[in-house]
């Protein structure tokens, strides 16, 4: 059955959903303008020095030229074939609907969500830089969803730039079954065009102040013969390395056609099986539009991709395929929302399945409630077009959905059906915020509670000891840009105290805990008594709860309310008060009273068990480490190791890209505030630096004495 709905403008083997991600300033938001451009949804190219890119409409981005929050935009590519190359779709109008995700650490959120809803993505890598901390955690996060990939080459017009280097990076480093392509011809100011390794033919890009839109396709010459010949080789290889059909004709030495070879590209790509991998300069707009080609050759549609496997909520063993096509029940997950100052809440979502319309009911499996959708709308970075239905596999904004927040599942009524969410980093960093004046009060709280509604990665709680409110984020410039929105957006004025690190505490040893809640006060009492052991769990494994006890010490209808206070006593530790973090709790035994048992009862025993273990179980603070990578002239090296070193930093290693020294290192994040402004001093403005977080470690015994302190104080 044809799974386009009558009704729709562009077919879903025409569509193709995209993210496009990298590390800070690699040339994300700069490629994406040339795409807008050359796809004529924009006439005048905005470059992102000037504060005029179209992703980057918000005031903060266009002040600091760097992206914050992921744009969507949608867009057509009409594909034509030039004599003498192949292309898979020729003479087709292609529909790209394109997220423009942030580079920096503190935003990742943003390209998580993003990559959880889309089908493929262009990873975009300095020509100079290479592989970049950022870099790697977007390949990890692409890898965690499966996402199928293009690797784009970026600033090949750069002094110092190596397609090649970076190419055998990405295939070391990130480990990735890589492939060229199209290759550059030349190279920083004498970079002119690229090699068409599939087709074997030249592309030279025209600078005739049409920025880059026309270009001629011409017969190799020359040196480039060897190289498109030893390129076209090495595809070929690695095609029928993991490709039956092209493995068939290769072994049995059978002519394998232009077609064939894309085909077979193609579909190795979408299995992310193959990498494939391109060159160019999207700031001096040559490569883009044979970038292009290559995401509709080789990228896939939304009917490429596997169905989405949802569960059922009451039942999570119970899977449910979710088929791509219009006529399937609707089906969507929403994975970001954005308060706007014209229309109110926004529902970014992607649809799964079926068709959603403007006025239809649609229902919320996690609330068990149904809403009307106000208003559909295309998204255009911060522009919006009223559209009346969406339609399997498009990406758009709702609006109407009070009670729905990241992640949820949005569907037809009465279609219990739970999409996978995406998952999110907890915050690194924490501060007091205030308002200024009794009047800012309400509207603080009304501004923060929109803000952690639209960023998981957010929170805001209320410390019970102190009655302050505590924000916390990803980073320095995370929660920098959020008390921005807080003064600009939402026009209130705010203090703030000086950052603070999420520390966690954990356990070292095993141990046993007893808890008992027993209260007399005349009349119905209170009762519960809890035995637990607990020992440490694998790092990053989390708290992991097990019922091990026999006989009915604890009635089965007390259970859940023991593992809730085993949980809620997760929150705050002995030490100073942290959360605890990898514990593997077994509850063993316990004793219960007819009458006065309950589930607060019992719940209440479970903290203090839990409490009485964490004395026994020599607990300890961690503190969160970062990776962090310094680019530098080699005459600052020694000054930049040294400085790292009173950081309480571990050099991991070293290496030297032409002029540049690269320090790795792992860093604690207490000793990296204001690191920006230092290693600019010491390499008087020449160098750079990313920080990622890595994992956490044992604070020092004489620091954590001071953080205790600290806090016990406050």
């Amino acid at each position: 059955m044809n799974p386009n709905s009558p009704n729709r403008q562009h077919v879903l083997e025409r569509t193709r959903n995209i993210g496009i991600a990298a590390h800070i300033d690699a040339g994300k938001t700069t490629l994406t303008e040339r795409i807008l451009f050359y796809t004529g949804m924009i006439h005048k190219i905005g470059e992102v020095h000037d504060g005029a890119a179209t992703t980057d409409w918000m005031e903060q981005e266009r002040e600091r030229g760097i992206t914050i929050t992921s744009a969507a935009v949608t867009t057509e590519w009409w594909q034509r074939a030039e004599e003498g190359s192949i292309k898979l779709f020729p003479e087709q109008k292609q529909r790209i609907n394109i997220i423009d995700t942030p580079g920096h650490v503190d935003f990742t959120a943003e390209v998580e969500r993003s990559l959880r809803v889309l089908d493929g993505a262009i990873v975009v890598f300095c020509a100079v830089a290479g592989v970049q901390p950022q870099s790697e955690t977007v390949w990890r996060q692409a890898t965690k969803y499966n996402v199928p990939r293009i690797v784009f080459v970026n600033k090949m017009d750069r002094t110092g730039a190596n397609f090649q280097s970076v190419f055998h990076e990405v295939k070391e480093k990130l480990g990735a079954h890589a492939v060229r392509i199209l290759i550059p011809i030349g190279a920083e100011d004498q970079l002119i065009g690229q090699i068409d390794v599939v087709n074997q033919k030249a592309v030279y890009f025209n600078d005739d102040g049409k920025l880059g839109s026309t270009y001629t396709v011409e017969e190799l010459t020359g040196e480039l013969i060897g190289i498109a010949a030893t390129a076209y080789d090495e595809l070929i290889h690695a095609v029928a390395d993991v490709d039956e059909e092209i493995a068939d004709k290769f072994v049995h030495e059978q002519a394998i056609s232009i077609t064939e070879l894309k085909q077979g590209i193609r579909r190795a790509t979408i299995a992310n099986k193959l990498i494939p991998v391109t060159g160019g300069s999207a700031f001096k707009n040559k490569g883009v539009q044979y970038l292009l080609d290559a995401v509709i050759d080789y990228l896939p549609s939304p009917l490429d991709i596997p169905p989405a496997l949802g569960m059922d909520p009451d039942d999570h063993t119970r899977q449910i395929e979710v088929i791509t096509s219009d006529h399937e029940k609707f089906v969507a997950l929403a994975f970001k929302l954005w308060a706007d100052k014209y229309v109110g809440k926004l529902v970014f979502f992607r649809v799964y399945s079926g068709v959603v319309k403007k006025g239809d009911m649609v229902y919320n499996p996690r609330t068990r409630r149904s809403e009307r959708v106000g208003r559909l709308i295309q998204i255009q970075a911060n522009e919006h077009k009223d559209i009346d239905a969406c339609y399997a596999g498009d990406i758009a904004a709702m609006v109407g959905l009070k009670n729905c927040t990241t992640g949820d599942t949005i569907a037809a009524p009465g279609h219990d059906v739970v999409l996978e969410p995406p998952t999110f980093p907890d915050p690194v960093i924490s501060m007091a915020v205030e308002p200024k004046t009794k009047a800012d009060q309400e509207k603080l709280g009304i501004a923060l509670g929109r803000l952690s509604e639209e960023d998981p990665t957010f929170m805001v709680k209320t410390d019970e000891d102190t009655g302050q409110t505590i924000i916390s984020g990803m980073g320095e410039l995370h929660l920098e840009i959020i008390i921005d929105r807080i003064r600009r957006e939402f026009k209130v004025g705010a203090n703030t105290g000086a950052p603070q690190i999420a520390y966690r505490e954990t356990i070292t040893k095993p141990a046993g805990g007893e808890g008992k809640l027993v209260k007399q006060s005349g009349g119905r009492g209170q009762y519960g008594h809890v035995v637990l052991t607990m020992k440490p769990n694998e790092k990053g494994k989390g708290l992991t709860i097990e019922n091990k006890t026999v006989g009915g010490s604890i009635p089965k209808e007390y259970i859940n309310a023991v593992f809730k206070g085993v949980t809620e006593a997760m929150t705050n530790g002995i030490i100073a008060g942290y959360p605890v973090v990898d514990v593997h709790v077994e509850i063993i035994d316990g004793s219960y009273h007819d009458v006065d048992s309950n589930e607060n009862a019992f719940s209440m025993a479970a903290i203090f068990a839990m409490k009485d273990g964490f004395k026994k179980a020599h607990s300890i603070l961690l503190e969160p480490i970062m990776a962090v990578e310094v680019s530098t002239p080699d005459d600052y090296q020694g000054d930049v190791m040294g400085d790292l070193n009173r950081r309480r930093g571990h050099i991991q290693n070293m290496e030297t890209k032409g002029k540049l020294a690269i320090v790795r290192a792992n860093v604690p994040l207490k000793e990296m505030f204001g690191y920006s402004t230092a290693v600019r001093t010491l390499s008087s403005g020449r160098a750079s630096y990313a920080m990622t977080p890595s994992h956490f470690e044992q604070v020092p015994n004489n620091i954590a004495a001071e953080i205790i302190s600290d806090r016990i104080g406050k």
